[in-house]
């Protein structure tokens, strides 16, 4: 999760995001493996470049860790619900076009991302966030039938969204 908003940020101090009714924020980052993997990798590469000259390998060890951190982050989505739009990573769209919002643990949305998928719908996933939601698209001018988002905290995310719709004078979520 960060905690920092789009421009840098921090949220208001008291108000823990993606906590309370005005909405949700979650950076899906990659756990500690994927991290630890990009340091691996920067050490190897120094390593390898050691024989060479110290310098040089040093310089690209932090080159490749500073890089691989970058990466990371920036293919890490940000998933929200806030001022009456849901976004997944680039995409989003009003909370009025929501319909039923459905938690997804990790073998259903195995599931979901396998026999049950259908070739129109958005997916933003990211294979180290297991759990997810399923929401429905509304619309009737949209050919994307529902949205799959990988997001490690469903119950808020559902909830937010439950919350919005309430707001927006809908109805529509399904544990």
């Amino acid at each position: 999760m960060d905690d920092a908003s789009a421009d840098g940020s921090a949220p208001p101090t008291g108000r823990p995001t993606g906590a309370s009714t005005s909405g949700f924020r979650e950076r899906v980052h990659p756990g500690p493996g994927l991290w630890a993997a990009a340091a691996g990798f920067a050490v190897i590469l120094a390593i390898a470049l050691w024989p060479v000259d110290a310098a040089v390998a040093v310089a690209a060890g932090v080159l490749a860790l500073a890089g691989g951190g970058a990466a990371l982050v920036a293919t890490s989505p940000v998933v929200s619900v806030e001022d009456g739009t849901f976004r997944a990573g680039r995409a989003h769209i009003p909370v009025a076009l929501l319909g039923t919002v459905t938690m997804l643990d990790p073998e259903a949305m195995r599931r979901q991302l396998g026999p049950s998928l259908d070739a129109r719908a958005f997916v933003c996933l990211r294979a180290w966030a297991r759990t997810g939601v399923h929401v429905v698209i509304e619309d009737e001018k949209d050919p994307t039938p529902y949205w799959l988002v990988s997001t490690r905290r469903p119950e808020s995310l559902a909830r937010a969204l439950g919350e919005a719709a309430s707001r927006a004078g809908l109805v529509g979520t399904d544990s």
